[in-house]
């Protein structure tokens, strides 16, 4: 077990704070906190992405598709491999899942 509060959150990209909170080797889940003006630049990776925001507005970017917002109670999903990248429109709070793990998140 683990305390969000005893996690010392890892920077990166810059104003996005990462705290992995557990984990397997079949699944992931991370509290991040983002900061208003934040970027995820355009990206993918081969774990499924679930997210729920917890707080604050955050206008998602898909290479393909039309983007979209989410916002306090929103949640969202991108598939293994799918690209997606973001703007944090106000600070920003959020839980996001991963499956299977993120080596580099843990």
């Amino acid at each position: 077990m683990k305390n969000k509060r005893d996690i010392v959150p890892v920077e990166g990209p810059k104003g996005i704070f990462r705290s992995t909170l557990e984990y397997t080797d079949e699944a992931m889940v991370c509290h991040f906190t983002m900061k208003k003006g934040a970027k995820v630049p355009l990206h993918n990776h081969h774990a499924s992405q679930i997210g729920y925001v917890i707080s604050g507005r955050i206008q998602f970017h898909l290479e393909n598709e039309k983007g979209f917002i989410a916002e306090d109670g929103c949640s969202y999903c991108f598939d293994s491999f799918e690209y997606h990248g973001a703007d944090v429109l106000e600070d920003s709070e959020v839980i996001e899942t991963f499956s299977p793990a993120r080596d580099e998140y843990k």
